[in-house]
């Protein structure tokens, strides 16, 4: 069972990073599709107000809390800190 925590813990990190990638660099993706600002620009706002705020993600409690159900060590702090 353990085991399947941690293949949820890590498609977890796969879709905060893949959240980070596409706020990050989305607006390259609005040059080939037009409706791509109007995902992107909520989607920058957010991880924006989160890193300057010095909030925290929901995902990464979530993250935590299935890498501490798999019986991993969990992080303090914040997910762009611990992997990126």
């Amino acid at each position: 069972m353990a085991e399947g925590f941690a293949v949820l813990a890590g498609l977890v990190v796969l879709v905060h990073l893949a959240f980070v990638l596409f706020a990050a660099a989305g607006a390259l993706l609005a040059l080939r599709w037009r409706w791509v600002p109007w995902v992107h620009v909520p989607a920058a706002a957010w991880a924006v107000s989160i890193e300057f705020s010095g909030g925290i993600c929901p995902l990464t409690p979530l993250e935590n809390d299935l890498r501490a159900k798999a019986g991993l060590d969990d992080y303090g702090g914040d997910f762009v800190a611990r992997y990126l």
